[in-house]
């Protein structure tokens, strides 16, 4: 396993964030978690990047303790990419890039023209190397999620974690992301560790789906096994129906309140 999660739990002051939450990610999967807002989700992706402060051993890396890792050498292992991202200098797209080079390079250490190719190579393959000279103020939203995905590249770690990256974008520029990330992980044999909202995209994409409600693990398994009327119901505390994707024939999930399905035999079924 490249990441092991045990017993992990997480308070801030006296509030429960994290209640001994247990799990395992493979090498080259594509994971994505679901959950409300304030289940503990974004907790859980701090602690699997040390950002937060942690017990030790509950949470390992290569079957070695993370607290154990140094900042640079943990920069080795995993890429963040988080929700929102904000530059108090004006960098360029390039810039921005080349930052991924850093923990592989000594103090006052000049950029190599290894890491040239490297950034060149990761903006190439995000569709942002047309972008390297332009300012990351007057980037788009789609576009400066590609190249803080490019910087995640330029790391070269064999992990990336992502904090709901398509939140705030169009849905072309979601299917974007999420077509890049599966890019990635396929041919890169990435693991993708990713925080999302929707659950017809998570089906769709992910190998492997972590439901969280209220800072413990609700259910861990293929999208096949765990989307259902019950997850649904438990936590997001919607009625739904779900069938089989006809294009894709995975999962389909069809959200709505109880009481206002327009679907008359569901409505009834349900006494609403």
């Amino acid at each position: 396993m490249i990441i092991e999660v045990k017993n992990l739990s997480y308070k801030a002051g006296e509030k429960t964030i994290l209640s001994d939450i247990n799990f395992s990610l493979k090498a080259g999967g594509f994971y994505i978690v679901l959950g409300r807002n304030g289940s503990g989700k974004t907790t859980l992706l701090k602690s699997l990047s040390k950002s937060i402060i942690i017990e030790d051993k509950k949470v390992f890396i290569n079957n070695e303790d993370i607290n154990n890792y140094s900042p640079k050498r943990l920069a080795k292992q995993l890429s963040i990419v988080p929700q929102h991202t904000e530059f108090l200098f004006d960098f360029s797209a390039f810039q921005i890039v080349m930052m991924g080079r850093m923990p592989y390079q000594k103090l006052l250490q000049t950029d190599s023209s290894k890491d040239f190719e490297i950034v060149k190579e990761s903006m190439q393959s995000t569709n942002t190397w047309h972008l390297r000279n332009q300012s990351i103020k007057q980037l788009s939203g789609g576009e400066l999620q590609r190249v803080i995905i490019a910087r995640a590249l330029t790391q070269k770690t064999p992990i990336i974690l992502l904090d709901e990256p398509i939140s705030n974008l169009d849905i072309k520029h979601q299917f974007e992301i999420m077509e890049l990330l599966k890019k990635i992980n396929n041919e890169r044999q990435t693991t993708i560790f990713l925080i999302l909202h929707d659950l017809n995209l998570a089906s769709r994409y992910a190998h492997n789906i972590i439901a969280i409600k209220d800072g413990e693990v609700f259910g861990q398994g293929t999208p096949e096994n765990i989307i259902s009327c019950d997850l649904v119901r438990s936590v997001f505390g919607m009625e739904c129906q779900v069938s089989k994707d006809p294009l894709f024939g995975t999962p389909h999930c069809v959200p709505f309140g109880r009481g206002r399905c327009i679907v008359p035999e569901i409505r009834e079924a349900l006494g609403s």
